[in-house]
């Protein structure tokens, strides 16, 4: 494994380090499995963020006997409604997350604490105000019960406001081909570098779309505003996912999500890679053309008020629109809610940080999926 200083905290980081959001729905036995064989390999820094008491409770025994070897983090700002995941602001329920989280991982302390997917002004501004959860981090800082304080957003603007307060010594951001072009984006990047800010990258394969065929890709200005870069989709490999993130200024680590040990094995090949599977030069060729904004399935839209896995049924249906086939429709039959159950109330849409339209996604999930 290689390691990485992760910006000014002194730690260490495996530069193939671990998210564990598609870990939330597998059975307990492959989720403690993956986590196993991560920590066996050399991984040893843990992005942990959903709130659902069983997938908390799957983790705190797959990195039971196993603390003194991980870096784990929380989140503040990340909690539950009816089983799906949403963003919190309330300081109290905030709290309960936190002190649950540190009971059921059977630790008395994170390694770093993220104030949770910030990517508006207003909710910057209450983040950092007096009482705000930046100060809520602090106290939990001081108390021993965190060592360093985080950030995690898509947005380039609001990154950096964070960063210039200070108070934040680590950026996770998501870094892909996607945002290649992102206006700003390298800035921020070097910002990070000369304040020895860690930066840590989320979404290497923009949530398994860059691993998918299909005749193009949109690729996002990550809620910069305007609109999305669309080109030609080409064959791209994981290898190369994790090298491109893996070789952009200041990153200490990168965060796939593996699903299972082979998706693991996907993520390690990238340390015995040769140069030649490595190189990315190809997959940026073409990036130039500006149109609109695509699903990368980060659920951050939720929670539904009809219960839909938004992300779930999106997967499928960008599946479907390439080739539409029984198992598809067997696998969205299944669901317990469906397009067909959606509201039209929109509440997804400005959830969305890439500017997407879910409501309308929707509609065209129960029109194609749906039994003829």
């Amino acid at each position: 494994m290689e390691y990485r200083a992760l910006g000014r905290t002194g730690l260490s980081v495996s530069a193939i380090s671990l998210g564990t959001e598609y870990l939330l729905d597998v059975p307990r036995g492959q989720a403690v499995e993956v986590i196993c064989r991560a920590v066996d390999e050399g991984i040893n820094y843990f992005d942990l963020f959903y709130a659902q008491p069983s997938f908390r409770d799957t983790m705190g025994e797959a990195l039971h006997g196993l603390r003194d070897r991980v870096l784990l983090t929380a989140h503040l700002g990340a909690g539950e409604r009816d089983g799906q995941y949403q963003r919190t602001r309330d300081i109290e329920e905030c709290m309960g997350y936190f002190d649950d989280n540190l009971s059921r991982y059977r630790t008395d302390h994170v390694d770093v604490l993220f104030l949770h997917n910030c990517d508006e002004s207003d909710d910057c501004n209450a983040i950092f105000a007096p009482e705000g959860l930046a100060d809520i981090a602090e106290d939990y800082r001081r108390d021993g019960k965190a060592r360093f304080i985080g950030f995690s957003s898509h947005n380039v603007d609001i990154s950096r406001r964070a960063i210039e307060t200070g108070r934040v010594d680590v950026l996770m951001f998501p870094i892909n081909f996607t945002g290649h072009v992102t206006p700003g984006r390298r800035d921020l990047f070097a910002t990070c570098v000369g304040r020895e800010i860690g930066l840590v990258g989320m979404k290497p394969y923009a949530g398994g779309k860059l691993l998918q065929g299909g005749p193009k890709i949109k690729v996002n200005r990550w809620a910069t505003g305007g609109s999305i870069l669309e080109a030609e989709r080409r064959a791209v490999t994981p290898v190369q996912c994790l090298a491109y993130a893996l070789s952009q200024p200041g990153v200490a680590a990168v965060v796939p999500g593996c699903t299972d040990p082979s998706q693991l094995e996907d993520a390690l090949a990238w340390l015995t890679a040769t140069a030649a599977e490595r190189d990315f030069s190809s997959v940026l060729a073409g990036l130039g053309q500006f149109e609109t904004g695509e699903c990368v399935y980060c659920n951050h839209c939720l929670p539904c008020p009809a219960g839909i896995d938004i992300g779930g049924i999106m997967r499928i249906l960008d599946r479907a629109r390439v080739q539409m086939t029984p198992a598809l429709r067997k696998e969205y039959a299944a669901l317990a809610e469906n397009a067909s159950d959606c509201t039209n109330c929109e509440a997804c849409v400005p959830r969305c940080p890439f500017g997407a339209n879910p409501a309308g996604a929707m509609e065209e999930a129960a029109r194609l999926l749906s039994e003829p």
